[in-house]
């Protein structure tokens, strides 16, 4: 077991070593990521996982951030907001179809990034050149796609609440339709997508337990019968185990599933 802390870099939720370090939920720190110093904010108190849980090895708290170091943070937004300027209207210049979602320093300044989204392949050497000369510092520009613009922006989900890839998923896993229709959801893009327009992460977070429930249990479009029925099951409720069994046209009846037997037509 190890003990492990997660906090936000550079928009990104990520897990550290605390490094010995009594470390709480909103104290603000200095890390090194990416081969950089990064200034960030502890998401959650300092807790015990297994190799298995994230994945090793895991980047280090250096020290928390002491009051120049907030001060020196806050220094740096403003710088970032100039940047941000600056990009844009050289992008425009060079005429490139550049939307720039976020502008970051590392905390000391030896890099800055940029991150954006376009519907193309761009060649930006001519724009991070003239970005290099100005800010004398590396220049690293990076394409996202919709679901990282989502994660680094931020906002609120159709369930009303902050985005999870925003306020706390470290990894996009994999979500599938199918995820959608094992959860009996209507296959409707307005229900099932988030935001970005992306299936929704959250179809992954009750998958299995669906799964589960729906082992012993008949499939929809099978034909069952019990003593007083014989039908075709139309619907089903996994929390309540009962089938919804169509005996006749628009006739429908609710029974238990295991007052039911899976028959042949």
């Amino acid at each position: 077991m190890y003990d492990v802390i997660k906090i936000k870099v550079n928009n990104q939720n990520v897990f550290f070593f605390p490094n010995h370090l009594k470390l709480n939920k909103d104290d603000y720190v200095i890390v090194e990521y990416e081969n950089n110093l990064w200034f960030g904010i502890c998401m959650d108190k300092i807790k015990r996982v297994s190799k298995k849980e994230t994945l090793f090895p895991l980047p280090k708290v250096i020290r928390k951030a002491t009051y120049a170091d907030i001060r020196k943070k806050e220094e740096n937004k403003k710088l970032e907001k100039e940047a941000m300027k600056e990009a844009k209207k050289l992008a425009d210049r060079l005429h490139l179809n550049m939307n720039f979602i976020n502008v970051s320093y590392t905390f000391d300044k030896k890099q800055l990034y940029f991150i954006y989204i376009s519907e193309e392949r761009i060649d930006f050497r001519e724009l991070a050149k003239k970005l290099a000369q100005k800010y004398k510092t590396r220049i690293e520009l990076r394409q996202i796609g919709v679901r990282d613009k989502a994660k680094t922006i931020g906002g609120l989900g159709p369930c009303g609440l902050f985005l999870c890839c925003h306020s706390f998923l470290t990894d996009f896993n994999s979500v599938s339709i199918n995820m959608a229709k094992n959860q009996f959801l209507a296959l409707n893009p307005s229900k099932i997508n988030g935001v970005c327009g992306r299936l929704l992460c959250c179809l992954n977070y009750e998958d299995e337990t669906y799964k589960k429930l729906k082992e012993d249990l008949p499939k929809i479009g099978s034909y069952v019968k019990s003593k007083e029925i014989t039908g075709k099951i139309v619907g089903l409720d996994v929390f309540k185990r009962t089938c919804k069994i169509e005996v006749e046209k628009n006739n429908i009846v609710e029974m238990k599933c295991d007052e039911v037997n899976v028959t042949t037509k």
